[in-house]
């Protein structure tokens, strides 16, 4: 252990402890901050903005208010519910967990550091602000922000990725955490680290409590920390999507158990960027083996192009849409074997959860379902092509 930082780090307690009385931010998640409301709060905060959380928090609390409740939910309404927030395996992790501590704990998070970091999805981290804010474990939560904070007032250069270099301040902090109030402390660093040593942009270094403290303000070097290896690369997918409607129902796909956005509902795609002749031969193909008999004639429209940014991947989308019209006023079927289904824009949007990837071609259907319902629009307005 680093003495010389412990004895920094002790040093800031009381001035965090006393700028989060009068700054802390007012959250849904603080105002009952139990077990299960720390930890649902937590894992949807990792990768997205408290400000993105705040309604998705309080409609996941309405459906599902309990870990029981979490535990028994089916997976359509839990994929529902965490429509846009991304990263899926976390609520997927999240229901594991739930499960674990209904048959292990009587549907009770343990208010224990070493037993919460043990369950399905819950680091470190996580386990630390659970612990801390809940339960009154005097136990530190490190994630990025603590990080930044810390390493800007030490004025460390070391690698924040590094394993180690977490473990390190988890240790260093450990020996300095206030036993009266460590989830206070702990979202002290967590709101100075969102509001005022933010992690893009200048800090508000005249608003901080241990400015005075700071070496990366005495030595003007918080453009250097925290020091973390430049990001590589992101791998370029170009991809076609077919918005395939039928009678106002449309195309959805489930994508597979494994991989990128794992058992998420889409429209059907393409891996490659396609032309319109190209297009048209692949949504026949698609077509001809879902729907038993003679096929329904199409009009093929291509659609504005599409980007969507993953952490590692960037989905570059060409689409079309795919107007479907058969012998019969009859609607299509509603299933269509195990991955494929026909819904209308209703039903799409309260019951299947399509990822934010696809957002644009949602907005498409959307715009449709509204010049569809518009006073006096012909059904030559209405078509596409």
């Amino acid at each position: 252990m680093a003495e010389k930082e412990t004895e920094i780090y002790r040093e800031l307690v009381p001035y965090f402890l006393h700028w989060y009385d009068y700054n802390a931010r007012i959250l849904s998640w603080r105002e009952e901050p139990s077990a299960y409301h720390t930890w649902i709060s937590e894992i949807m905060l990792q990768q997205t903005r408290v400000e993105a959380v705040r309604g998705y928090y309080d409609r996941f609390l309405r459906a599902l208010p309990d870990v029981k409740a979490l535990a028994e939910a089916p997976e359509e309404q839990l994929l529902k519910l965490w429509e846009g927030l991304g990263y899926y395996s976390r609520v997927r992790n999240l229901q594991k967990a739930a499960k674990v501590v209904c048959a292990e704990y009587d549907g009770v998070l343990p208010a224990d550091y070493e037993r919460l970091k043990s369950l399905p999805g819950i680091g470190a981290y996580t386990a630390g602000a659970i612990a801390s804010i809940a339960y009154g474990i005097p136990v530190p939560a490190v994630d990025g922000n603590v990080l930044r904070v810390m390493n800007r007032i030490t004025g460390s250069r070391e690698d924040i990725t590094k394993e180690s270099v977490k473990r390190t301040l988890f240790t260093e902090l450990l020996a300095v955490m206030p036993k009266e109030r460590p989830g206070d402390f702990n979202q002290a660093v967590m709101d100075i680290g969102a509001t005022v040593c933010v992690p893009n942009g200048e800090p508000h270094c005249s608003d901080c409590p241990v400015m005075h403290l700071c070496k990366a303000f005495r030595e003007d070097s918080w453009r250097e920390i925290p020091c973390k290896p430049a990001p590589k690369k992101r791998k370029v997918e170009k991809r076609t999507v077919f918005v395939i409607e039928w009678q106002r129902r449309y195309l959805l796909h489930k994508r597979p158990d494994k991989g990128l956005l794992a058992g998420l509902w889409e429209m059907p795609a393409a891996e490659e960027k396609l032309g319109s002749a190209e297009a048209r031969a692949r949504a026949e193909e698609l077509l001809a083996g879902l729907l038993p008999g003679e096929l329904p004639t199409g009009r093929l429209t291509a659609l504005p192009p599409a980007k969507h940014i993953f952490s590692h991947v960037e989905w570059r989308m060409s689409g079309y849409w795919v107007s479907l019209s058969g012998n019969s006023e009859s609607a299509p079927p509603e299933r269509l074997g195990e991955s494929y289904v026909f819904v209308d824009a209703e039903t799409m949007q309260e019951r299947y959860s399509l990822p934010s990837a696809f957002t644009a071609y949602v907005s498409e259907i959307l715009r449709h379902e509204r010049e569809k319902e518009r006073p006096g629009a012909t059904s030559e307005e209405n078509q596409k092509g």
